[in-house]
């Protein structure tokens, strides 16, 4: 028995965009690639435009926008979350060039298991990245909540299992 034509459609996004949401994003996505391109010749501008609208529709297609309250309640947050990954990328970075020039290699690599499970989907994204993000630590796979992450040195793993950055995510997201 062949399945009726209506059970193969796909199901309408749920939180679909709106006009609005789709300019807002569209307004952020071209000023972003303005200020960071710094080249405004009219071919280049032509292909950022194209970009921006490419990346709205593949994020459309992808049900990006029905999680798009979260994300505007997220976006006033972040810029603090920001300063923080920052200065861990700094803190990172350091300890990292003392190991690289030190006369003998000194690391310790550790595989840790860290536990997400009580972030959401973008929370475990974030967390996955932002470990990631920083110099010596490799965010491996993610799985039920649970991500797996390589670290350079022993000291890197302990601060992973303190769950202080999960704790700023979770902030982040609520």
């Amino acid at each position: 028995m062949q399945p009726r034509r209506s059970q193969c459609l796909p199901s309408p996004q749920r939180g679909a965009a709106t006009p609005a949401n789709l300019f807002i994003f569209l307004v952020v996505l071209v000023l972003a690639w303005l200020l960071w391109s710094g080249i405004y010749k009219p071919v280049v501008l032509g292909l950022g435009v194209f970009s921006c609208l490419l990346t709205l529709f593949l994020a459309r297609r992808m049900v990006f926008f029905a999680q798009s309250s979260e994300l505007l309640s997220m976006i006033r947050r972040l810029p603090g979350y920001w300063l923080l990954l920052v200065k861990d990328i700094i803190v990172s970075s350091w300890n990292v060039t003392k190991i690289v020039l030190a006369p003998k290699l000194v690391i310790q690599p550790t595989m840790v298991d860290t536990d997400g499970a009580k972030l959401g989907e973008m929370g475990q994204t974030i967390l996955g990245n932002s470990i990631t993000l920083s110099p010596g630590t490799v965010t491996l796979d993610i799985d039920d909540g649970r991500l797996l992450v390589h670290c350079l040195l022993k000291k890197d793993a302990m601060a992973l299992k303190q769950d202080d950055i999960v704790d700023r995510i979770k902030a982040l997201e609520s």
